[in-house]
């Protein structure tokens, strides 16, 4: 799979959709920044990272046989590839927070955006999907803003090689995504569930103005959170928000 290095962009996502776009991408191509600087998290949020200390990385996939309404299956893929890697050297305190953070512990470790180029409204075929993942490794300084940052050298004391990391990553990522083409959603998503952050266990959530406890049961196979309070409850990604 090819392996391209850029110094500095505004977002690896971007670069990547850009080159779909232009017909220049292929399946399976990674794109990795030593510095980004307008990098793109979920709802529209930024992600920020240090120069050359974490993984910045977008892959291109062909999603294909898979359709629109099975983006929960890529996402949950992913997130299992992205669990994979940093699990092998962070230990078992790894979780998914719905619906693809990257957690240890209580501290958020990395966050996946994956964005999609569809064909026309007629054919509405996923022509690709461009998988994003930050991933804190050697940053130990993080802005103020951010509310529970963790970093691999945090956990490990270690420093690590980014580069040599962001290829390992780019193989359980593909490792996932064939496990799921062959052998279909089912080990994937049982996986994905018991790896999930807080599951059975009380949290506090908002939606809307509505502040409300609720134990974190599980996710449906099309990527709804079921909380249960007094009433069960299922909310679709974006519907909610967790508060600390």
């Amino acid at each position: 799979m090819p392996f391209i290095g850029v110094k500095s962009v505004d977002s690896t996502n971007n670069y990547a959709l850009a080159r779909a776009h232009a017909g220049l991408a292929q399946h399976g191509e990674a794109i990795f920044a030593h510095e980004q600087v307008a990098g793109k998290g979920q709802m529209g949020k930024l992600w920020t990272s240090g120069k050359d200390e974490n993984i910045i990385l977008s892959i291109v996939a062909d999603p294909h046989p898979l359709q629109l309404t099975q983006q929960f299956q890529l996402s949950a893929a992913v997130a299992l590839g992205v669990y994979d890697f940093f699990a092998k050297y962070a230990g078992d305190d790894t979780k998914i927070k719905w619906p693809n953070d990257l957690y240890w512990k209580d501290r958020k470790a990395g966050g996946i955006l994956i964005e999609s180029i569809v064909g026309s409204s007629e054919s509405g075929v996923w022509k690709w999907a461009v998988i994003g993942t930050g991933i804190n490794i050697n940053q130990t300084s993080f802005s103020e803003a951010l509310i529970n940052p963790v970093s691999l050298k945090q956990i490990t004391g270690k420093s690590f090689d980014v580069i040599a990391l962001a290829k390992e990553l780019c193989a359980t990522i593909n490792d996932r995504f064939t496990e799921l083409l062959n052998d279909g959603f089912s080990n994937i998503y049982e996986q994905y569930i018991s790896h999930l952050y807080k599951r059975n266990e009380i949290v506090k959530l908002k939606k809307d103005s509505r502040v409300f406890e609720a134990t974190i049961k599980t996710v449906s196979t099309s990527g709804r959170l079921i909380v249960q309070h007094s009433i069960e409850e299922e909310f679709d990604f974006g519907e909610i928000e967790w508060v600390k």
